[in-house]
């Protein structure tokens, strides 16, 4: 038989598809492997880490069967030393078993700043040096000098700070501010309305200092305490528009609705 009679032969065209059906049923199965083996079109939502320990964690991810790595840390004082305060990917994003989710956890320590030379310049500039580095401005005093505005000293509890002494991140710090008999007011900012954070830095930019905080009834937990804002204010800017230089502001805080909206009709008026 000819290779040309071969090839059109019966016997050929039955091995033909033999061999053919054999191909494909083992491409076949081998992407059914490997759907099977890579979990193809399978996601699941990632739970969510925050405020829990390391080990706690481990026990979430293994239980969603998930694992977790520790890639940073940070300080944040409101949140338990070695917490999780951030991960990534976020909760409810979807992604494949076994996945890695990168947790940064709260160091257990804040972290130490050098605090640079804040003396012999400027009250502005000294704002945006201490905010830089991560520290907070604390009270701001003022004592009589021929540099109007000019940091002096710097304080904690009444002791002087020196530029590079090591402080916690955080850590708020006094200001002496030279003042000269010229110029011993400053305008009175209307904060009702803002947060406590917004408050206190519109009042320190004005060189006040922030007296006492006042939360009514409607805070009951932390997360109130974060979302409340000013309803009320002493001094007042509708009794007075300037106040004397490192005079304080006491503020009264909420997160009662009819008390917002009296304030924002009031405003309206």
């Amino acid at each position: 038989m000819s290779f040309k009679q071969f090839l059109t032969s019966r016997t050929f065209v039955i091995q033909l598809i033999i061999a053919v059906i054999l191909v494909v049923a083992l491409l076949l199965g081998i992407m059914k492997g490997l759907k099977s083996y890579t979990h193809h079109g399978e996601s699941y939502p990632v739970p969510n880490f925050s405020n829990l320990s390391q080990n706690e964690a481990a026990e979430l991810a293994k239980k969603n069967n998930f694992k977790i790595e520790v890639i940073d840390s940070v300080h944040v004082n409101d949140v338990p030393p070695g917490a999780v305060v951030d991960q990534v990917p976020e909760e409810g994003f979807r992604v494949k078993r076994n996945r890695l989710i990168y947790l940064t956890i709260n160091a257990t320590s804040p972290e130490n700043i050098l605090v640079p030379k804040l003396t012999d310049i400027s009250f502005r500039q000294a704002q945006v040096l201490i905010e830089n580095c991560g520290l907070t401005i604390g009270q701001i005093l003022y004592q009589p000098s021929e540099f109007n505005d000019l940091v002096l000293e710097v304080q904690i509890d009444s002791v002087s700070i020196a530029p590079g002494q090591k402080l916690p991140k955080g850590t708020s710090i006094d200001l002496i501010i030279g003042r000269n008999q010229g110029n011993t007011t400053t305008i009175l900012p209307d904060v009702k309305g803002l947060t406590i954070q917004e408050a206190v830095n519109k009042i320190t930019s004005s060189m006040l200092n922030t007296g006492v905080l006042i939360y009514d009834a409607s805070i009951t937990t932390s997360e109130d305490s974060l979302n409340a804002k000013i309803w009320r204010q002493l001094p007042d800017t509708k009794g007075t528009s300037t106040i004397n230089m490192g005079s304080s502001v006491d503020l009264w805080l909420t997160v009662d609705s009819l008390k917002l909206n009296f304030l924002t009709n009031d405003n309206l008026q």
